[in-house]
């Protein structure tokens, strides 16, 4: 287990109705309807929100990484994220695929990018030997 060696930032969020329900931060910067996956609910899905927030993570961490190197990142970098839910032997799990476009960046470079940004964005730092997770560079 990893602990953190000094607290950067804590989000907080209240939540009812498990995937049929509410989620809100306390800084009301976020406010969701929940609904399962599959159903005619208008609500997003914690899969849909795990995928957003590891895209978004990612891409932090790539451009913290540019900046360490002092190697230029995109402005136009993008992730497509999926979050798979599927069945394990005991309940429930989930994979990631992370497809990455660094528009105009050498290739080796762009590869050397996404495998450092993978070692310290969070995101794979909490994934990382528990879960399914592929990154591919596009």
């Amino acid at each position: 287990m990893t602990t953190l060696e000094k607290v950067l930032y804590t989000a907080h969020a209240h939540t009812t109705g498990g995937r049929d329900g509410k989620s809100k931060t306390d800084d009301g910067r976020l406010d969701v309807t929940l609904s399962s996956p599959g159903t005619s609910g208008t609500g997003t899905n914690p899969e849909q929100l795990f995928a957003a927030g590891y895209a978004a993570c990612f891409i932090g961490a790539m451009k913290a990484v540019g900046g360490m190197k002092k190697i230029d990142v995109p402005a136009d970098v993008s992730i497509d994220s999926s979050v798979d839910l599927g069945k394990i032997p005991n309940g429930y799990g989930i994979a990631v695929r992370l497809d990455i476009t660094l528009p105009g960046m050498d290739r080796a470079a762009a590869q050397a990018l996404v495998d450092a940004a993978h070692q310290v964005c969070p995101y794979s730092n909490a994934t990382r030997g528990n879960i399914e997770v592929v990154i591919t560079l596009k």
